[in-house]
Formats: C-alpha cells, sequence, structure tokens
C-alpha cells in the first residue's frame, strides 16, 4: 500500500511520521519544513508511508504545495492519513475537506488533543467521525499516545469501499461541475468530481491534466460563464468555494465542539508579548544566539574537543605509525596516511563535539516553538529589503547547511522572492565554517570567542539584507507578497526527538569526513608532495605552494597574502572544512592544539578576523553551488552566485583589514 501523510504546516505531521516509521526525518516548528515528500516503511511491514509537504490546501501557490497535489494527480494512492490540529480545527478542516472530496479512504489523525484540553475545547471525536463519514483517532504525536490505535486500523480502513464526500455548492456551480464531469472520458481513473471542483477552485496542476481531454478555450469559457452567474455572490470562483466550505465547516464545528472554559491568555500568548515583542524581538534573539556560541565555543563544547584532539595526537598517530612500522610500509605510505589522512581528517573530527553541541542547541530551539518567533520579528525588516518573513526561514536553515537552506525556498510563492532567498542563503555562516572559526577564536580570541562568532553570523545575515535591497530594485524585482505563518504553541521538546533531530543534523558533518574530506586531505598531501622538482620536495617548492601563491598574492591587501592561506581557501570550493583540513597538513601538524600554536606566526588578530569574514562570505562550496542550479535551473544564476560572493568577500575583507589599521588594530 501507498499511504499518504498529509496536514496543515506545525500539525505534528512529520513527528508522527517518524513515530509511524521508526524513522528519522528533519523536524522543525516552522511552515514548509518538508520541502518534499519522505518516504518509509510502515511499522508492522504495512505498506510504504509518503510524507507530503505541509499545505493549507490542495490548490497550491508554491512548489512544495504543488508536490501534494502531483503526487495525488500522479500516484496510485491506498489511504490518506490526515493529521489535524485540535486546537486549531476550523482552518484544518479545509484540506480534511478537499482530501474526504477526492474520495480515498480517509483516516483522521486528531492530533495536539491535550494542547486543545489545555483551551478549554472538547472535541467529540466520535460524532466527528460520523459526520465526515470517516475514522478519527485522538492522538498526541509529539509523545506517542494514540498513535498505536492509528497503526491498529489502517488495515481495516484498506479493505473497505468508500465514497467521495459531497458538499452542497448551489444550483449553479453543481450543474458546471456536472457539465464538465460529462465533458471527461468515462476510462478516467482519476475521481472527475473532484477534478471539476478543483478547476472551478482555480488549481493550476488539475487545469493542465483536464487539458490532455478537453480543449482549453471550452475550459476557459466553462469557467467565465460559472464565475459570471455567480459575481453577486462573491468577488470570484474560488471565493465563492471557500465561503459555502467555510459555512459547511462553522456547522461541524457547531455540532462536535464544546468550549467548557475561557481561557484569556496563554502562556504561549505571554511569552510572545515579550519575544515577539517589535522592539525586544531581535535584542532577545541576538542574546539566546549569543548564549548559544557561549556553552558551544567557551563552556561545553571546546573542552570536548581539546580532548579528542588530544587523543588523536597521542594515542592514534603513535598507534598508526607503530602499525605501519611493523607491517614495514614505505616512508611514502607512512607520510600519507599519518601527515595526510590523519592530518587532515583528524584536524577536522576535532571539532565534532562544537558542531553538535551547536546542532543540539538548535533543535532545541526549533523544538520549542521559538524558530518560528523569529520570522514574526524579522519580517518587518525582511520587508524593507524586498523579501518577507517567510524568506528568513531557508536562512536560518542555512545555518545548519546551505544546501537544505536553498532547497527550504521552494515555500515561497513568489519567483522573484525565490530567486533572492535562494542566492542570498550562501551568505549564513553554515556549521562547516564553524571549524574555521572555532580554530581562529580559540587561537586569536580566547576571552571573547562567543562575541567573535556571534558578529560573524551577525555579518552574514547584515551583508544579506543590504545585498536584498540592491538585488530587489535592480536585477529582482519582488512582486506583492503576503506573509503568513503558522505559530505553534511553545512546548518541551522530547530528549528523544532532540537527540535524533541532533544525530541527523551533525551525521552529514561526520559523513564529510569520510568523503570530501578525506579524498580532500589526500589531494592537498600529494600537491603539496609533488613539485615542479618531482616527489618529496619540500611544501614550500610543491604545486600546491605555487597555485597558492598565485592565489595568495590576490588577496594580500587583505591582510593574509600567504601561499598557505590562497591553498586553502582553493580547497574550500569542496568543503569548507577541508581549509581546516589544508593547514593541518601545509603546516605539518596533527591536531589543533599544534596549529593553535603555529598559526600565530603567519597571522595577527586583525588578519584572522578579516581571514574568517572572508570565509564566511566567498564562493560557495560544491554541494551549494549544484542545489543552486538545481533549484533556479538557471547556468546564468548559479555563475551570478558564485562571482558575486567571491566580490563581496572580497569588498568586505577589504575594509575590515584596511579599516582596522587605519584605526590602529593589528
Amino acid at each position: 500500500m501507498n499511504i499518504a501523510l498529509a496536514g496543515n504546516p506545525n500539525t505534528g505531521k512529520t513527528s508522527l511520521f517518524n513515530i509511524l516509521t521508526d524513522s528519522y526525518e528533519y523536524v522543525g516548528n516552522w511552515a514548509g519544513v518538508t520541502v518534499e515528500k519522505k518516504m518509509g516503511v510502515l511499522k508492522n511491514n504495512l505498506g510504504t508511508l509518503v510524507d507530503l509537504p505541509g499545505i493549507y490546501s490542495l490548490n497550491p501557490l508554491s512548489k512544495d504545495e504543488g508536490v501534494a497535489t502531483n503526487y495525488l494527480l500522479n500516484e496510485d494512492v491506498s489511504i490518506i492519513l490526515n493529521i489535524v490540529d485540535a486546537s486549531q480545527l476550523k482552518r484544518n478542516l479545509y484540506l480534511t475537506l478537499q482530501l474526504l472530496e477526492y474520495g480515498n479512504p480517509l483516516l483522521i489523525c486528531l492530533n495536539m488533543v491535550d494542547v486543545a484540553e489545555s483551551l478549554g475545547l472538547q472535541i467529540n471525536h466520535e460524532k466527528l467521525a460520523k459526520k465526515l463519514a470517516c475514522p478519527v483517532i485522538p492522538i498526541v504525536a509529539r509523545t506517542g499516545e494514540g498513535c498505536e490505535n492509528l497503526i491498529n486500523e489502517i488495515p481495516d480502513l484498506a479493505n473497505k469501499k468508500t465514497t467521495p464526500f459531497r458538499v452542497n455548492y448551489g444550483d449553479i456551480l453543481e450543474e458546471a461541475i456536472e457539465k464538465l464531469i460529462d465533458l471527461l472520458p468515462s476510462e478516467m481513473d482519476l475521481p472527475k468530481r473532484w477534478l471539476a471542483i478543483q478547476f472551478f477552485e482555480g488549481n493550476t496542476p488539475v487545469r493542465h491534466t483536464l487539458a490532455k481531454y478537453i480543449d482549453g478555450k471550452e475550459l476557459d469559457t466553462l469557467y467565465k460563464e460559472t464565475e459570471a452567474k455567480l459575481a453577486s455572490k462573491a468577488k470570484s470562483l474560488p471565493q465563492y468555494i471557500h465561503l459555502r466550505r467555510g459555512q459547511w465547516i462553522e456547522q461541524i464545528i457547531q455540532d462536535c465542539v464544546i468550549q467548557t472554559k475561557q481561557v484569556e491568555k496563554t502562556i504561549t500568548e505571554r511569552i510572545d508579548q515579550v519575544v515577539a515583542n517589535k522592539y525586544l524581538g531581535i535584542p532577545i534573539f541576538l542574546a539566546l544566539m549569543y548564549f548559544t556560541f557561549k556553552l558551544t565555543f567557551e563552556w561545553v563544547g571546546t573542552p570536548l574537543s581539546d580532548l579528542l584532539g588530544e587523543w588523536i595526537e597521542g594515542p592514534v598517530s603513535e598507534g598508526v605509525t607503530s602499525l605501519l612500522q611493523a607491517l614495514g610500509a614505505s616512508k611514502f605510505m607512512q607520510d600519507l596516511i599519518v601527515d595526510g589522512i590523519i592530518a587532515g581528517v583528524g584536524g577536522v573530527i576535532v571539532f565534532v563535539p562544537q558542531i553538535f553541541m551547536l546542532f543540539l542547541l538548535i533543535s532545541f530551539i526549533e523544538d520549542s516553538g521559538y524558530m518560528a518567533r523569529i520570522t514574526v520579528v524579522m519580517d518587518k525588516l525582511m520587508e524593507h529589503v524586498g523579501l518577507n518573513g517567510k524568506a528568513f526561514i531557508p536562512m536560518i536553515i542555512g545555518f545548519g547547511c546551505n544546501v537544505p537552506g536553498i532547497m527550504a525556498a521552494r515555500t515561497i510563492e513568489q519567483p522573484k522572492e525565490r530567486l533572492l532567498t535562494i542566492i542570498l542563503t550562501p551568505l549564513m555562516s553554515c556549521s562547516a565554517r564553524l571549524t574555521v572559526y572555532a580554530l581562529f577564536v580559540s587561537t586569536f580570541f580566547k576571552k571573547n570567542q562567543a562575541i567573535i562568532i556571534l558578529s560573524l553570523y551577525v555579518l552574514g545575515i547584515v551583508v544579506a539584507l543590504i545585498l536584498a535591497k540592491i538585488f530587489s530594485t535592480t536585477i529582482a524585482r519582488h512582486e506583492e507578497s503576503i506573509f503568513v505563518v503558522e505559530l505553534p504553541p511553545y512546548r518541551t521538546p522530547q530528549w528523544r526527538s532532540l537527540l535524533r533531530s541532533t544525530w541527523e543534523k551533525g551525521k552529514g558533518f561526520v559523513r564529510k569526513a569520510g568523503t570530501f574530506i578525506l579524498a580532500g586531505s589526500v589531494l592537498i598531501w600529494l600537491l603539496g608532495y609533488m613539485g615542479p622538482g618531482g616527489f618529496g620536495v619540500k611544501m614550500e617548492q610543491s604545486f600546491l605552494a605555487l597555485i597558492g601563491g598565485f592565489i595568495g598574492s590576490l588577496l594580500t591587501p587583505l591582510g593574509f597574502g600567504t601561499w598557505q592561506a590562497g591553498a586553502s581557501l582553493i580547497t574550500g570550493f569542496l568543503a569548507k572544512e577541508v581549509v581546516v583540513s589544508t593547514m593541518n597538513i601545509i603546516y605539518a601538524v596533527q591536531d589543533e592544539a599544534a596549529l593553535q600554536g603555529i598559526l600565530p606566526q603567519f597571522f595577527t588578530p586583525l588578519q584572522a578576523y578579516s581571514f574568517m569574514a572572508f570565509i564566511l562570505l566567498y564562493t560557495p562550496c560544491l554541494a551549494t553551488v549544484a542545489v543552486i542550479k538545481k533549484e533556479t535551473a538557471s547556468a546564468k544564476w548559479t555563475w551570478f552566485s558564485v562571482l558575486y560572493a567571491f566580490f563581496v568577500a572580497y569588498l568586505i575583507s577589504f575594509i575590515i583589514f584596511q579599516g582596522g589599521k587605519l584605526l590602529g588594530f593589528h
């Protein structure tokens, strides 16, 4: 069986997916977190569960919403699991009605019943099931309560025959629906009444499907004639359908929901008065990020990284060296493994505790419900630069990794805003850059690590906002847009969810250590081992030094015009973590502590900050460039993203270094 999981954003859809499949997909608290359908094997091998994007309607406004409609149009769906937020029943039932009209067996997962009860809402789920003519199972997806009942209901539902749910839309529209159904071929597998209603609702993918069987002009004529007949009742056909559905939903609410008590202000509303305040919102966000970096780099993460570094430098390096000598390995092989692979990969692995600590804290912020508030706080500021608060969601995701951040831009409805978000998200400081920051701040800014790293994150955001203003008034003038985001209630995150979320975010970093960083380390070591004079040359006479020297000469005005810095930046295009690997190999060290002792010979604090700013802003990594090409489907915009980032990085680093010198810093 193919079982589709559908629902509004922030109804706990992805949490339910994780429980039902006993597997993990990325969980967040903002709209559009699942930008593509995700698939997993349902418990007890009942079938394949497909997690569709969070949507409010089957009439798609954005790319991710289009995924859901196209799935229903083109795939064989056995059962639909519709997850509904019990505390927001009125809004959620709009999608439920569209799914019921589709006609496939439907099971309603009435989630967040605990939240509804706290608001004084008592829902008679048995009565609701009779009204909707489908099973309704109360659950709390966050804790798994009621989910076993849900799984047990699926086999019975699969064997039941269902008929599409019918809402009477009035004589005029019903007549038009029947007329359109008559025009469709009898052999069509898709539910014809649902297709007709979706067509009159303005569903573009459905219209494209109907155009395969009916002349486009005939469709347009029928649509316009029907809309004209209903002009006295609504401004448009979609609005008329919305009003009719709204009346039906109101009746359902009256029959099935009782308000047992009035809650003047919830805890969520009280907290939002402070954290979403237009004056306090941004300072609170910055203070929270500062606390996050303080924990990550000074209180917890760095001590763990130091212990890991000592272990790699001591037992690991010494043990591997002894083993290679005992096996009679050649000098070349010993140097490659110890000075190349262990130095390169090990130099990055030492930052794993800091990376995982940061992801744990970010996951906590997401699952608590606070992350969605940041988009609201930022909306006014984003509006001034030609975007809206929803564009900040991909940027926040970009703090973890730019690749999923860019993919999350699919949730943005307006094409120009989506394009701007895609090309600006790489300016957000991802976890890969964090390895470089961690190395340099622990070397040059030991007493102020958190504030220095926070300044880099803020620098990325500020540069992105300035460029958004420039681009939105020149190369990509934006359309008018409406910002709508779901604000989930605040909740205490589950430790199981937090740990799985942290692992899913962090395992990509570990995986890169065994692929990109390993391959990059071997390549770097070989380039440093070979030169015009042959093999085994000094590093200063190698091909790596020649290439790095050319790049370094261009970077002299920025304060780091050495061949070592130039070589590091070239390899950073593969993955930003490889910058640290390259430095470990170039300076012939196996761990972070040794590198910290050598770097002050080549950098001053001002030069170090200029270098970190350049790492923050310059050309995106290879994986990010690839996803920009995929999402924009344009070589022009891909090259633009690569080139503008380099020039912006050069300009900002130039200002930092030359300005710092004028002010007497060094």
